[in-house]
């Protein structure tokens, strides 16, 4: 069976601008990328047997683009014995893993970038976001459609996204708040950055979820019935593509630093075999969401809608956020996981051990 290796040079023609930018100049992180997008689609179509369309549809470009991408390999004498990434990348993409990740987990896309998240930063803030930042903000623009909304839980990593994202043709109607941000005490979310970032960079109308994260039964009740605020959340649940990152169940995270929760509320959680949290809301080891606090008095998009929306991007990095993440994943929460090298494989090797265990 044939396969395919990739390079990048030759000369400039008249294809669209992803393979343009495969033969011109430009930044590496934007070189890397578009790298991937022909590789994929090489080895998709040669090795895997997949069509144009199928192709099309897993990178979130056109069926024309799709073809394109393999065209270019086959004509400029590509297709070989083996699929060989070019040396002077080799670090910096892991498509062996990416696959293995898809394979192994159901994922439409897994992307991993070498760089691994710092968890010695502050709290919540992890020094090295940028590099997966980066990554996660082109998977973003690259399936985004002008019709689309696009959803965010606040968080150091869609801040990181927020910043990453840059002025381009990409763009979408309606970029949403999923989760409340409001607390009593000095603690800055962030929510309110990413929501006017996204919305001037993508060209979209900003929908903001001017409410707690959390709050007493008798409020929420309130809050869900009023007109305005049950309108943002039908927008969150409609969304088109989200984008989120996990929060550990642990005492030095965001919710606990903003407030949100306490010291007691976390040995709660604990006690109650909660793994992980996405916009406010706790799952188990499996991704099975918990009953009870905090996640009845949550006032977010559900879990239950993130898993049904048709692109859900997870940012994951950080050894604390290991647990958390799987769960997630499990949970099938994801569709999309941008990671870096060490969770990759944490996950790939969590997930070994799980199938060699005894029933």
């Amino acid at each position: 069976m044939p396969d395919v290796t990739s390079t990048i040079g030759g000369e400039s023609d008249h294809l669209p601008d992803v393979d343009r930018r495969l033969a011109g100049d430009g930044d590496r992180d934007r070189k890397i990328d578009d790298l991937r997008l022909a590789f994929r689609a090489a080895t998709w179509y040669y090795l895997d047997g997949l069509t144009q369309a199928e192709i099309a549809s897993r990178l979130g470009v056109s069926r024309p683009t799709a073809g394109r991408l393999v065209a270019r390999a086959r004509d400029r004498g590509l297709v070989r014995i083996e699929v060989e990434f070019p040396s002077d990348m080799s670090g910096d993409v892991h498509a062996d893993i990416e696959r293995a990740l898809e394979h192994r987990f159901g994922l439409t896309e897994a992307v991993v970038v070498g760089s691994r998240v710092d968890d010695i930063g502050p709290v919540g803030m992890p020094r090295s976001f940028t590099p997966l930042a980066r990554a996660a903000a082109g998977v973003i623009t690259r399936r985004l459609r002008p019709d689309d909304a696009l959803g965010f839980t606040w968080g150091p990593e869609t801040i990181a996204v927020a910043d990453a994202l840059g002025r381009s043709t990409a763009g979408c109607r309606t970029v949403v708040q999923l989760d409340g941000s409001l607390t009593t005490g000095a603690y800055r979310t962030g929510a309110e950055y990413v929501l006017a970032r996204a919305a001037e960079h993508l060209q979209a109308d900003p929908i903001r979820l001017p409410v707690p994260l959390y709050a007493d039964p008798a409020t929420v009740a309130s809050m869900r019935a009023d007109s305005t605020i049950s309108t943002v959340l039908a927008a969150g649940r409609r969304a088109d593509v989200m984008v989120f990152g996990t929060g550990a169940v642990a005492v030095d995270t965001t919710l606990v630093a903003g407030s949100f929760l306490d010291h007691a509320d976390i040995e709660d959680l604990t006690a109650r075999g909660a793994a992980g949290e996405i916009g406010g809301r706790f799952f188990d080891a499996a991704g099975v969401p918990l009953e009870g606090r905090p996640n009845d008095v949550a006032m977010s998009v559900g879990l239950d809608d993130i898993r049904d929306c048709p692109t859900t991007v997870l940012i994951a990095g950080g050894a604390s956020r290991h647990s958390a993440t799987l769960g997630a994943i499990r949970g099938g929460f994801a569709t999309v996981l941008v990671c870096d090298i060490e969770c990759a494989r944490w996950l790939l090797a969590a997930a070994a051990e799980s199938a060699d265990a005894p029933a």
